[in-house]
Formats: structure tokens, C-alpha cells, sequence
């Protein structure tokens, strides 16, 4: 009798669990914020009953990990991050198209990776790179405040900075990437070349650097402006900071993985990614990017991209896989040795 109750008991509590995980699985790829993913896991959880089983890493490190698995995947779909990565993964056949009905809500902008790649890849978000300051650290130390990409390559700057490698963050790619459409290819490597004198550590997360600099370990963290933004919403003495010469930008994006063993749910994921009242929860985890769905609402601390001078990011080129395998190469072999 026991064994019957314990068996009873078993059955009661799995009808239970059912309607929760009714609409079966999605493996999910994030290349944002935890606290964003995490947001973005639960609520699709709750909308959905699908159950959600989330891997959380940088867009390059994800990208990485995409193509390793590519002939058998593990992933559905594929959440943020800069553009870059998921363009080159539609380019090496890692994604798959879809036409979700939302985009006819989106900005245009949003719908150029779309377009350019025949529906593998779709943008849910714009950002501005920049840097961020920890102001208390200037004033301690007296550095200089800077205002431009070419004031971070002052003396005074050495060991101050921190940044991600080009390879595994789509933050530090854009930088690359951005650099060398500034400055031209001769002159965007010599900026980095100089940048790298004052270069205290290379991280793997794009993030990282602005985190260090808002806990008082460094002085400048090179991050997109709304993770600078978030930092000194959070109560940390940031300063974000929009480069006088001009920047670059990413559209973050989402993508569905070829071969997906849950293909409808990704569809259902991405439509859930694109729909307006979603898009416009971000706030809550401070993640200020400019959302892609033009109903959405951006939160009033977000950065106000119409007063920051944006260069025309050629995302198709710098994007593609031979354009970016080459210019990690160039970086490898003339920055990367160089002693600092």
C-alpha cells in the first residue's frame, strides 16, 4: 500500500507540473546582462508554459560555441548581443530565416540585418559605444577628463583602462571595427596600438570593464554608453561618455539556430522578443538600449541616441566572417604582442 500511495503521490504532483511545462522546451543561447535574460527567460516561461533552459555567455563566445555544435545542435535560439556575430553566423549557415509578423512594428534600422541576410537575423535593439569614468578615481588620481576616443590614448591614461578582447566580445569587435571606420585601417590600428599602452586588462565580457571601473578598479571601462548609463543609474559614480570624433554602433539581435529540435518555440521566442510591451520591460533590469519595436518605450535614463554622432557602421562588411576573421588576425599579430 505505501508503495501504491508513493506512486499516486508521484502521478499527482507530475499532472501538476504538466500545464507549466504544457508547451514543451526551448534551449536558450543570451549574450546580454544576466539580470536581462533571466528576465526575458521567466516571463517566456509564463506566457508560454515552455520551458526555458538558458545559457548565459558573450555574443563572441556564443558565436564560438554555435559553430562547434554545428553539426549537432544543441541550441534553439540565439538572444543578444552586437550584430556582428549573429550576421557572421547567417553568412556561415549556423541560423535559419524567419518572418516573424512583427516586423512590420519595427524600426527600419532593425530590419537591415533582416534584410540583408534573407530573414536569418533580426535587430531588438540599437546601442552607442562609448566608455564610461569613475568620476571619484579622476579626481583622486587627477587624470585628465576625457571626451574623445584620442584623449585615451594620453600618457596619463596608463594602466586606467580596461576593455574586452576583440575575439570573444562583440563590444570590443565593434571597437575594432569602429576604429578602423573613424581612422582608416592604417590609422584605426595605430589607435589601438596606442590604445593597448594603456590597456591594464583585456576581459572576456564586453561589460566587464564599466562593472570594474563602477566597483573602483579601474578608472575607464570601454562599454556601449547605455552600460555606462546603466552603472550610474545603479547608484556608481559613472560618467558615460559619447566620443566627440564619432562612433559606432550595434544592432543587437536575435537569431534562430539551424537545426533547432525546437523550432516552433524559437518562432514563438523571437515574436516574444519582438513585441513592444516585452521590449519596454528592459528598464526593469537597467538595460537602456534603444529597443527595435517602434511601440516600445525606452526608459527616460536611456541615452538619447538623436544627440550622439553616430558614423554610418558598414554592419554588412564588418560583419561578414572573412572581414572579421581578418581583422582579429591583423589584431592578434600587431596588437595583441605588443608589451604594455
Amino acid at each position: 500500500m505505501r508503495i501504491i500511495r508513493i506512486t499516486l503521490l508521484s502521478l499527482l504532483l507530475l499532472m501538476i507540473a504538466l500545464p507549466l511545462y504544457a508547451g514543451g522546451r526551448l534551449t536558450y543561447y543570451c549574450s546580454t546582462d544576466i539580470p536581462w535574460c533571466e528576465l526575458m527567460k521567466k516571463e517566456f516561461e509564463k506566457r508560454t508554459g515552455i520551458r526555458v533552459s538558458m545559457t548565459r555567455a558573450s555574443s563572441g563566445e556564443t558565436l564560438t560555441k554555435i559553430r562547434a555544435e554545428k553539426s549537432n545542435p544543441k541550441g534553439d535560439v540565439w538572444w543578444g548581443g552586437t550584430g556582428d556575430p549573429h550576421l557572421q553566423a547567417a553568412e556561415e549557415g549556423l541560423s535559419q530565416a524567419y518572418n516573424s509578423p512583427k516586423l512590420s512594428e519595427l524600426h527600419d534600422w532593425a530590419k537591415t540585418p533582416h534584410q540583408a541576410t534573407g530573414g536569418k537575423t533580426v535587430g531588438i535593439y540599437l546601442g552607442a559605444l562609448g566608455f564610461g569614468y569613475n568620476r571619484e578615481l579622476l579626481a583622486k588620481k587627477g587624470l585628465p577628463v576625457p571626451k574623445c576616443w584620442n584623449d585615451l590614448l594620453h600618457s596619463a591614461y596608463k594602466d586606467e583602462i580596461m576593455m574586452a578582447y576583440p575575439s570573444t566580445s562583440g563590444t570590443a569587435y565593434t571597437t575594432l571595427a569602429s576604429m578602423v571606420q573613424l581612422f582608416g585601417e592604417e590609422g584605426g590600428f595605430n589607435y589601438m596600438k596606442g590604445l593597448h599602452k594603456n590597456i591594464s586588462q583585456y576581459t572576456k565580457s564586453g561589460s566587464a570593464g564599466i562593472k570594474a571601473s563602477a566597483r573602483g578598479e579601474i578608472t575607464v571601462g570601454i562599454v556601449f554608453v547605455h552600460g555606462a548609463v546603466k552603472q550610474a543609474v545603479s547608484g556608481f559614480p559613472i560618467e558615460a561618455v559619447s566620443p566627440c570624433e564619432g562612433t559606432g554602433y550595434e544592432i543587437g539581435s536575435v537569431s534562430i539556430i539551424k537545426g533547432a529540435r525546437n523550432l516552433e518555440n524559437a518562432k514563438k521566442f523571437v515574436d516574444f522578443a519582438l513585441t513592444a510591451d516585452v521590449q519596454s520591460r528592459s528598464a526593469e533590469v537597467k538595460s537602456y538600449q534603444v529597443p527595435s519595436n517602434k511601440n516600445a518605450v525606452s526608459a527616460p535614463e536611456a541615452p538619447d541616441v538623436s544627440s550622439i554622432k553616430l558614423i554610418d557602421y558598414n554592419h554588412a562588411l564588418y560583419g561578414s566572417k572573412v572581414e572579421r576573421t581578418r581583422l582579429l588576425k591583423k589584431w592578434d599579430a600587431e596588437v595583441k604582442v605588443l608589451p604594455r
